[in-house]
């Protein structure tokens, strides 16, 4: 049959202590903290880029297609 858990006493020691864990798990989360950051960061700035060659394409093809009409209507007399 199962025995019941046994309980700790005050005579009983608590885990040892590190006290260099506390600094370890700082920089672990602002290291953490940071890198969720740039991550954000980088993705802002692509959706920014996309956009860009977004317009600068289709600026691109607006005028294209304003010099092609300008061409027709000279070879074509319109």
């Amino acid at each position: 049959m199962a025995e019941p858990a046994r309980r700790q006493t005050a005579a009983e020691e608590a885990p040892p202590y590190d006290p260099r864990a506390i600094e370890r798990t700082l920089v672990e989360q602002r290291a953490r903290r940071e890198a969720r950051v740039e991550r954000q960061r980088a993705v802002r700035h692509a959706h920014i880029r996309f956009f860009i060659v977004i317009l600068a394409l289709l600026g691109g093809a607006v005028a294209l297609g304003f010099f092609v009409w300008q061409e027709v209507e000279n070879l074509f007399g319109l």
